[in-house]
């Protein structure tokens, strides 16, 4: 094979991304590391729509540009009936009618949910959301990733906005899981094996013989907690179990009717997406990996050497087999069944399984909550949800809620809880005075019982069998990146090191300041670092390039962390890493960060890393055309700064940029 056939070989990410990218140069093809243009099939948001409102009429906009293309759902906050929220909700489905785009209310289920039982999530398409747990639709061989409201509010009016294509992981699957052993095993499993930010910022692709022994359902739960995983995607691939379920899905919707479908873009009375037509197509034109396509790093795990497993207290990455904290008697005062991870019908029928004819333990109080409304309907026609009741599970509408310390049922100072959700970090769903496992729906439903961690399983403990593999890629010829008029060929500037990995956004910008709305830019420049440095603004100087460690910008998603650089006069940020989401908050502000991990490394082993902010006295050239960094007498390679990144910062943002797009 030649070496320009192998630069064509592309990943199954790489592929939809590249059916879904626009402006392209003619041939173009791309992978990990571009910068591209993106027109997803949909862009989801669910009670946070009300804060992208003000964003996208900012912008100027008075219309969508593809009503279809948009997906309102109202799931956070449901059970929050006071005036002030209704009157929000009020205001959200308003909106969302005047602008034509597909509605769903509060009571219908979790917006991921939806977007897989409503088709929105088809397989081989791209599809965002403002909402982490985008990742879920991978389970059906859907690209889901998360945006932020910036760019739902560009998409709602260009139809389009960035991404820079992640590196991808191979996760090779093989043999069956053990009765008693879940997805939610499985992915607990990955998550506190290779803990040790192995996927972070990645993309993942699932293959080998064992996904065809998974079910949608335990897919659907796997590729959710790719974000607990620390990755941006988790797509399976595309086989006859993911058409298979189409099909019942298709049928399904067919007999229950169009009542309560937003819309029906043929008029013909058939669902706008789950028809025997699409699904046909779909099974003609099933997009797959290239056989010779690079992958950053290969995964293997063994399914049959899965257990049932606990993770936490408060954490993902640290985890047990159940059997061995079944043994320790830690009691536990809360359990849940409930979350866009483990609330479908699968996961209700092994939880009512487990508590059919018993009675939660006295001083437990186990909280149920189905994805959707019509999972709920499901498990009760079956006799699951009734199982559950008379068990003594309390009941909570299909939504979010405690999972993310909304609503009834929060943890309490000192109480121990153990839930089938995606998330356990302290203060999450409660108290920070109190603790958090997370389990399959099974362990959950058993602990529930007992009043103790439990299980219903005894499989014998062992450890996972699972090895991973870091692949370098060929050396390949450094080509000049096309610089658009305007954008700078070359920065340079000195080098101000601030070593600390994994600083996060608090660190860069205190949360005090977050939500008073009349900060200037000028106060912003003046807190800058304020809680990692405090001296860090008298050591600064205008003109300077910020040089940071690895993670940089993890934590919240507040744009100042990003803004409060650019109003202080900092040029430009060179890390390590970055979190996806202050890269996306960055750029789509108009500032501009680069990866440079050898260099920090250096820079690392030059100057140490126990002062917190170092006038390096070093000057850095940035030469975007020739996708590298001169300092002193070496040279660094970095990653081409696309034309898709050098249009949204010549704009001075994604929002201006929308508003040339649109003339206004």
């Amino acid at each position: 094979m030649t070496k320009e056939s192998k630069s064509m070989a592309q990943t199954l990410i790489e592929k939809i991304a590249q059916k879904f990218a626009v402006g392209l140069e003619e041939g173009q093809i791309v992978h990990s590391g571009d910068y591209i243009m993106i027109q997803p099939a949909h862009v989801m948001t669910h009670d946070n729509t009300g804060a992208v409102i003000p964003k996208f009429k900012k912008i100027g906009a008075k219309k969508f540009f593809n009503p279809r293309q948009v997906v309102h759902t109202l799931d956070h906050n449901i059970q929050d009936t006071s005036e002030k929220n209704l009157e929000k909700y009020r205001k959200i489905e308003a909106f969302s009618r005047e602008m034509g785009a597909d509605f769903y209310p509060a009571g219908r289920g979790i917006g991921h949910q939806i977007m897989v039982e409503e088709g929105y999530a088809w397989p081989g398409t791209l599809v965002v959301a403002s909402d982490s747990h985008s990742n879920m639709y991978g389970g059906l061989g859907c690209l889901g990733t998360p945006i932020v409201r910036t760019d739902a509010a560009a998409l709602w009016a260009s139809g389009k906005t960035w991404w820079q294509i992640p590196p991808v992981v191979k996760v090779v699957l093989k043999g069956s899981l053990r009765p008693g052993v879940t997805g939610k095993d499985v992915i607990i499993a990955l998550a506190g094996h290779f803990s040790h930010d192995e996927v972070l910022n990645h993309a993942i692709e699932f293959s080998g013989d064992g996904v065809g022994n998974l079910t949608i359902d335990q897919r659907l739960t796997i590729a959710n907690m790719t974000t607990e995983w620390g990755a941006l995607a988790g797509v399976f691939p595309i086989d006859m179990h993911t058409i298979n379920w189409l099909r019942q899905r298709a049928e399904y919707v067919k007999k229950r009717g169009l009542a309560g479908v937003p819309s029906d873009a043929d008029g013909n009375g058939e669902h706008p997406r789950l028809n025997e037509k699409r699904i046909q197509e779909l099974e003609q034109n099933i997009p797959t990996a290239d056989a010779d396509a690079y992958y950053a790093r290969e995964i293997v795990l063994d399914l049959s050497t899965v257990v049932p497993y606990v993770a936490g207290p408060d954490t993902v990455k640290t985890i047990a087999p159940v059997d061995e904290l079944a043994s320790k008697n830690i009691k536990i005062h809360k359990a849940y069944l409930v979350s866009c991870v483990n609330s479908r019908l699968e996961d209700i029928a092994q939880a009512a399984a487990v508590v059919k004819g018993k009675k939660v333990a006295e001083h437990v109080k186990f909280y149920i909550a189905a994805a959707s409304d019509e999972v709920q309907k499901e498990a009760e026609k079956l006799g699951y949800w009734q199982a559950l009741l008379e068990a003594g599970a309390i009941a909570l509408p299909p939504g979010c809620g405690p999972c993310i310390g909304l609503g009834t049922g929060l943890l309490e100072d000192g109480e121990v809880g153990i839930s089938a959700t995606n998330r356990n970090f302290k203060g999450r769903m409660g108290s920070r005075n109190a603790q958090a496992y997370l389990a399959s729906p099974a362990v959950v439903a058993a602990s529930a019982i007992s009043g103790k961690i439990d299980t219903p399983f005894h499989i014998p403990t062992q450890k996972p069998a699972a090895q991973i593999t870091i692949n370098d890629r060929a050396q390949q010829k450094q080509t000049a990146v096309k610089v658009l008029p305007g954008f700078p060929e070359v920065v340079e500037g000195e080098l101000l090191f601030c070593p600390q990995d994994n600083l996060n956004t608090d660190g860069i910008y205190p949360g005090k300041y977050t939500y008073i709305d009349d900060f200037t830019p000028e106060q912003q420049a003046k807190v800058v670092m304020e809680n990692y440095d405090p001296q860090f603004v008298k050591i600064m100087k205008e003109g300077d390039i910020l040089a940071g460690g690895f993670n940089f910008g993890t934590g919240s998603s507040r744009e100042q962390a990003a803004t409060a650089f650019k109003y202080a006069g900092i040029q430009m940020v060179l890390a390590g890493s970055f979190s996806e989401t202050y890269k996306r908050n960055a750029i789509n502000n108009g500032f501009m960060v680069v990866e440079a991990p050898e260099l920090i490394a250096d820079l690392k082993e030059r100057f140490g890393t126990d002062r917190l902010t170092v006038r390096t006295g070093l000057k850095a050239a940035i030469n975007f055309k020739e996708g590298k960094i001169n300092l002193e007498d070496k040279t660094y390679s970095i990653k081409p700064f696309g034309v898709a990144a050098q249009e949204i910062i010549l704009a001075g943002g994604l929002e201006e940029w929308v508003k040339k797009q649109l003339n206004l």
